[in-house]
């Protein structure tokens, strides 16, 4: 394989999981709540247009996202401090707590499917996971707030 489809084969797998971790969940919270949770605790309080871009949803969409997470208590409205016309958008604890309990959650839940890997298999899963978050991470600081 090439190293274009190896990244290939992970992306899809990773997408798998998440999906498998769904199902075996009965979880119907949509995956852009998670997703934005995720954006807002990596990078902080954002506008609602940066989320939107962040979370590949349109204005619209995150609109009405952010609208029902706010209700159930995951994210709030904050005043820009450098825009009185504009707002932020943040996780609350809530919505942090929610966003880990998830993470647990679906961890907890895809465990039994590797319940036969070897320690070799186990050592290689940490260290692609390793690997994806540094680059993930070298990414995120690149692109700055």
């Amino acid at each position: 394989m090439t190293r274009e489809q190896d990244l290939e084969a992970l992306i899809i797998g990773a997408h798998a999981l998440t999906r498998i971790a769904a199902l075996d969940t009965h979880s119907e919270t949509p995956a852009t709540q998670w997703r934005t949770l995720a954006i807002l605790r990596e990078s902080g309080p954002q506008r609602l247009g940066d989320l939107a871009r962040s979370s590949r949803v349109t204005q619209p969409g995150i609109t009405r996202l952010v609208k029902t997470m706010a209700e159930a208590g995951l994210v709030e409205r904050n005043p820009d401090p450098d825009d009185s016309r504009a707002v932020q958008i943040a996780a609350t604890e809530q919505g942090l707590a929610a966003f880990a309990a998830w993470r647990t959650e679906i961890a907890s839940t895809l465990l039994p499917r590797f319940a036969k890997l070897s320690d070799d298999d186990w050592a290689a899963l940490r260290r692609t996971a390793q690997i994806a978050n540094r680059v993930a991470n070298d990414a995120t600081r690149a692109e700055g707030p």
